[in-house]
């Protein structure tokens, strides 16, 4: 039987991870702290409890072990890379996004902002020169990437962007979840919620990976992203999540730089686009999303709805969502009575002029379509 060993495991995409695993016959081990198990792990998986940001308990604890598959989703990723050199026949690891050149400072690119999607070819922190400004967890990011691939050539690296889903100990869908059981009508959206924020659901994202297990010669030497097929725009993130509890928001658009207290919803600190394409997947390991994101963000609200995070807890303060429902009134009171001028203004020099493809437009008293004549 093959053995298989997991580093981590018991995160939201680690359990589907594992019983992949078992359901294609590998014999599992999960390498892991032992703070956080997951019921959805069999008894029949062997469990080794140590630090896997300590690779001097890691190897001491393996005692020089070797495996046909390691998968690494947690720890000094860079350290066990090397650790494993000669022990692993497949090697697959899990970063994240901030990689790309532009994540985490998108005004920092010309024209700002990240080109959408974002494709695995695209700029890296680590081809940047010396005078581009990357913070340094991020130039780690880029740097473990390449450390991974010197100590295996024929590894495969996934990308993971925010995940979600049941599982996650800091969930994002939590900022939406909570307005909704304190009773709030109205919710603040920088720019009409119209940003684009690239996730993917435990269950698909742990898919992914699979395949690149499922292909080791394909995959071999490749970085892949992880995403769901399909982007939903924050207002359709925030629409979902409010529909599976069965409340509507009334939603109040202001542009970014006066919806202060609603910025940290779009993730990062500016409003630009952020969307990862798993395409290559896709086409080159026949990657399909198990779970299309309405469904996967409806499970993640009625979890939450249930196991909501503890009101000013410690998950609950890494979101760095006030909840400052106070401050939130006193915007939209203001925002409201500015607009009021504003919109007499814009009613006044409305040009009126109609969608021609829109079903509301009525072309019956029309002619002839207009043409450009030379």
């Amino acid at each position: 039987m093959l053995r298989a060993l997991v580093v981590g495991g018991t995160g939201p995409t680690g359990p589907h991870v594992v019983n992949g695993l078992i359901d294609r016959d590998y014999e599992v081990s999960i390498l892991h702290t032992g703070a956080h198990e997951s019921p959805q792990i069999p008894d029949s998986v062997k469990h080794i409890h140590t630090d896997p940001f300590d690779i001097r308990k890691v190897s001491d604890a393996l005692e020089g072990e070797a495996y046909d598959l390691v998968v690494v989703m947690y720890g000094r990723l860079r350290e066990l890379a090397q650790l494993f050199e000669g022990r692993a026949e497949q090697f697959v690891s899990v970063g994240g996004v901030p990689a790309y050149t532009g994540w985490g400072d998108a005004d920092a690119l010309w024209p700002a902002g990240m080109r959408v999607p974002t494709r695995e070819t695209s700029r890296l922190v680590v081809d940047e020169g010396p005078e581009f400004p990357v913070n340094r967890k991020v130039a780690n990011i880029g740097r473990t990437e390449v450390a991974v691939f010197e100590s295996h050539p024929t590894a495969s690296h996934l990308r993971y962007p925010w995940i979600y889903g049941p599982g996650q100990v800091a969930s994002l869908e939590h900022s939406i979840v909570r307005r909704v059981l304190d009773g709030r009508n109205y919710l603040i959206l920088p720019d009409g919620g119209m940003s684009l924020q690239s996730r993917a659901y435990s269950v698909n994202a742990a898919h992914l990976l699979l395949t690149i297990v499922d292909n080791p010669q394909i995959a071999a030497g490749e970085v892949y992203n992880a995403s769901d097929e399909w982007t939903p725009t924050l207002l359709q993130w925030v629409e979902i999540i409010a529909s599976a509890l069965g409340h509507r928001f009334e939603i109040i658009s202001m542009p970014w730089e006066y919806a202060t207290l609603a910025q940290r919803l779009t993730v990062r600190g500016t409003p630009h686009h952020r969307v990862t394409s798993c395409e290559k997947a896709m086409f080159d390991l026949g990657y399909r999303d198990l779970v299309d994101p309405i469904e996967g963000l409806a499970i993640t609200a009625q979890h939450l709805s249930e196991h909501p995070l503890k009101p000013g807890g410690a998950e609950e303060r890494s979101l760095s969502d006030l909840f400052d429902y106070n401050g939130e009134d006193r915007l939209i009171e203001a925002w409201s009575s500015a607009m009021e001028k504003v919109s007499k203004v814009a009613t006044d020099v409305d040009a009126g002029v109609p969608d021609r493809y829109s079903a509301s437009f009525d072309d019956s008293e029309r002619t002839g379509w207009t043409t450009v004549k030379k």
